[in-house]
C-alpha cells in the first residue's frame, strides 16, 4: 500500500472504521476507539523507572561516551535489576548546550511503557562537535546490542533487536548524521532537528528507515521552512511523517532549560501555547509511533494515521510506501475466565505467543490497565475495577487478539 498525505487545515474526517452490527467489527471499532482517546490517562504503568550510567568506550575513535540510562526496572532506583521482558532501545541526543536531564519528560512517559532511553552526555559544551556526536549517537546504539549479549551487562538478554535514533535541536540534526547508511535503525525520530555540520540536510538522503519528524509552527530557533521541512522532504525513507505542532516553540519540546529558553526568549518571547501542551501532543503520536515501529503493532499505526487526520492541533505531511499494515485479529486464541469475574480473571494462550503485551480497555476507551506476559496462564486482579464491560488485547509480534469480559461486584 502506498499513500502520500498533506494536511495543512483543520478539517475531520469520518473514522476509517464504520460501524458494523457484526460482532466481530464491533470489538475492532471498540479497540481503535480506545487508541483514539489519545489523551486519556493512563491508570496503571507495568514498569517502575530503573537508572544507570555506563560509559562506553571507542576503540577506532579513542573516545569515551559516558551514556545516562534509563529503563524498565524491578524497583525505582540506582543500578536495580530490569525488570523481566525484552525491551526496545531509544537512543536520545541532547541540543546545544542543554543537559540530559532537561529531557525527564521522555523517559518518565516511555520507559514505564517498555524503553530503554539512552542520553550520551558528550559535546554539551560552547563548541560542540555535530560529527563526533552524530557518531556517538551510533555507537551507543551498536553498544547496547552488545550489552544484550554481555551476561555481565545489567541489560543482558533484556534487549530487543529494535533499535530508535532520537533527538532534539542539535541532536535532532546529529540524529540523522547518525542514521546515514545504517540498516539496523529501526526507525529515526527528532523534535526541532537542526541543521549541522556536516549537514543533516543532505545527510537525510542517506536516512531509509521509517522517520517521524517533529516541529514547532512558532519555532524561532530552528524554523521549520529552513530546518525539518528540508530534512523531511530529503529523506529516503519507505514511511516517513513530518508533524507540525500548531503555535509550537522550540524549547518546549524539553523541559524548562536556561540556556533553551534564554535563546528563544530572544526572538520570540511568548507562544501561544504551553510547554505541557506541547509535549501532550508530541507524546501523543509518538507513543502511536514507537509502538508500531519498534513493536510491531500494525494497529498503532492505523490510529497512528487516522489521528493526524481528525487532529485540529496539527499540520502534518506523509508519504507512506509500505505493505503488510492490517493487523491480524483472532477472537478465539486467548481465553478468559471466569467471565463474569469479580475479583480475578485467568488468561490463557498458547505456549508460543508469550512475551506479549496485555491491555485493558473500559467502554469508554480508556486503558485502564497494561503488562507484558510472560507465561501462557496468567492470573490478573481485577477487584479495583468499577464494574462493567472490558476489551482485552493483547499484541505479539504482528497481531492482535482480543477478548471481551465483564466485571460484575459478585
Amino acid at each position: 500500500m502506498a499513500f502520500f498525505i498533506s494536511h495543512k487545515g483543520r478539517i475531520s474526517i469520518q473514522s476509517y472504521l464504520n460501524l458494523k452490527k457484526d460482532i466481530i467489527n464491533l470489538r475492532i471499532l471498540l479497540i481503535v476507539a480506545c487508541y483514539l482517546a489519545i489523551s486519556a490517562n493512563i491508570i496503571a504503568q507495568p514498569f517502575n523507572v530503573g537508572h544507570t550510567t555506563v560509559e562506553f568506550y571507542d576503540f577506532v575513535r579513542n573516545r569515551n561516551i559516558e551514556t545516562e540510562i534509563y529503563y524498565p526496572a524491578t524497583t525505582t532506583g540506582e543500578n536495580v535489576p530490569i525488570a523481566n521482558g525484552s525491551f526496545p532501545v531509544l537512543v536520545f541526543g541532547h541540543g546545544f548546550l542543554m543537559d540530559w536531564d532537561s529531557y525527564e519528560n521522555y523517559w518518565t512517559e516511555l520507559v514505564p511503557e517498555g524503553y530503554v532511553m539512552c542520553f550520551p552526555t558528550t559535546e554539551m559544551g560552547i563548541s560542540p562537535s555535530h560529527e563526533n556526536f552524530g557518531g556517538d549517537l551510533k555507537f551507543v546504539a551498536n553498544q547496547m546490542q552488545l550489552q544484550n549479549n554481555d551476561a555481565s551487562s545489567l541489560f543482558f538478554n533484556s534487549l530487543t533487536s529494535e533499535t530508535g535514533l532520537m533527538g532534539h535541536s542539535m541532536g535532532g540534526g546529529a540524529s540523522f548524521l547518525a542514521a546515514t547508511n545504517d540498516t539496523v535503525i529501526s526507525t529515526l525520530i527528532n523534535f526541532a532537528a537542526a541543521e549541522t555540520n556536516p549537514s543533516a540536510i543532505y545527510a537525510a538522503e542517506n536516512v531509509t528507515c521509517p522517520a517521524l519528524i517533529f516541529s514547532g509552527g512558532d519555532d524561532c530557533v530552528t524554523p521549520s521552512g529552513e530546518n525539518q521541512s528540508l530534512m523531511y522532504d530529503g529523506l529516503a525513507s519507505d514511511c516517513k511523517t513530518h508533524i507540525n505542532i500548531d503555535n509550537g516553540g522550540h524549547c518546549y519540546f524539553a523541559n524548562y532549560n536556561f540556556n533553551c529558553a534564554l535563546g528563544e526568549t530572544v526572538c520570540n518571547p511568548t507562544l501561544d501555547i504551553t510547554r505541557e501542551e506541547q509535549q501532550d501532543i508530541t507524546m501523543d503520536f509518538l507513543k502511536l509511533w514507537l509502538d508500531y515501529s519498534l513493536n510491531g503493532n500494525q494497529l498503532a499505526f492505523e490510529v497512528f494515521n487516522d489521528s493526524l487526520m481528525s487532529s485540529n492541533r496539527i499540520s502534518f505531511d506523509q508519504f507512506c510506501n509500505i505493505t503488510n499494515v492490517d493487523p491480524i485479529y483472532d477472537y478465539n486464541t486467548i481465553k478468559i475466565f471466569p467471565n463474569p469475574a469479580v475479583d480475578k480473571l485467568n488468561f490463557v494462550i498458547p505456549f508460543n505467543m508469550v512475551d506479549g503485551l496485555l491491555s485493558i480497555y473500559n467502554i469508554n476507551g480508556n486503558r485502564v490497565f497494561q503488562i507484558q506476559i510472560l507465561e501462557d496462564n496468567s492470573e490478573i486482579s481485577i477487584s479495583e475495577f468499577p464494574d462493567g464491560g472490558y476489551v482485552m488485547v493483547y499484541n505479539v509480534g504482528s497481531s492482535v487478539y482480543t477478548n471481551r469480559f465483564v466485571k460484575a461486584d459478585n
